[in-house]
């Protein structure tokens, strides 16, 4: 809940007020993508920004990249790995 908005504009807590609305139709697109092996492009989709870190900041050394990506593709890597562990 307390995440950034994704790539695309929307944010957890969306996620969270609708979780009544939004679980079955979720549920099928995890089944759908599961049984064809075919991830939805929406949840390849990611922003990456680099943030800086320490020293001289002309050097790409001294950042890091943060990837800002989709809140449903996170969910569903969270089942994945929760199934596979």
């Amino acid at each position: 809940m307390h995440k950034s908005p994704c790539p695309y504009g929307m944010h957890p807590m969306v996620l969270r007020e609708l979780r009544d609305v939004i679980a079955r139709p979720l549920y099928l697109i995890f089944v759908d993508t599961i049984k064809t092996g075919v991830v939805p492009l929406d949840w390849r989709i990611a922003n990456v920004v680099p943030i800086y870190k320490k020293g001289t900041k002309s050097k790409p050394g001294n950042y890091r990249l943060v990837s800002l990506s989709s809140v449903t593709g996170k969910i569903f890597e969270g089942f994945l790995r929760d199934a596979i562990e």
